[in-house]
């Protein structure tokens, strides 16, 4: 039986995909302060091998893309979670943080409203354990000319 977790997800119509493996010298995920801390490697917006969301917002990318990969980004971030947690994302108790990277021309400054597509997501996976603390920074590219990149750290039960 799914948890609860689980469940929310999927009345969200969320199915998590396989962990993508780390494209360079890095782990996925760490586990520390005794197994309570789960700190997630960024992820882009990858679906079925392939990154989704290319380019620059500002540039040929609409927020509302950029609000889609953000979401994305967080669905693989909950799949690499998921591994950390043993397979049971009711272990979440808290959303701690979310870091996010948002590839951009200079000039652009809605940077937030992007990074909600992940923020908004995380309320609803999680109700009020997903508020999170937030950074939401813009830069000139990232890994593979994906648009948005999402960390997280989660507190675990």
């Amino acid at each position: 039986m799914a948890g609860r977790i689980e469940a929310r997800l999927a009345e969200l119509g969320i199915t998590l995909p396989t962990p993508a493996a780390p494209v360079a010298n890095y782990v996925p995920f760490t586990v520390v302060a005794d197994g309570t801390l789960v700190v997630v490697s960024g992820q882009v917006p990858v679906r079925e091998g392939v990154v989704a969301y290319t380019g620059k917002l500002g540039g040929t990318v609409s927020i509302e893309a950029g609000q889609q990969a953000a979401q994305l980004c967080l669905i693989n971030v909950l799949a690499q979670l998921k591994v950390a947690a043993g397979g049971d994302l009711d272990r979440v108790t808290r959303v701690a943080r979310l870091g996010g990277f948002i590839a951009c021309t200079p000039e652009f400054t809605q940077h937030a409203l992007v990074m909600n597509g992940a923020s908004d997501l995380a309320v609803a996976v999680f109700g009020e354990a997903g508020r999170h603390a937030r950074s939401t920074i813009g830069v000139p590219s990232l890994p593979m000319d994906a648009a948005v990149e999402v960390e997280g750290m989660f507190e675990l039960g």
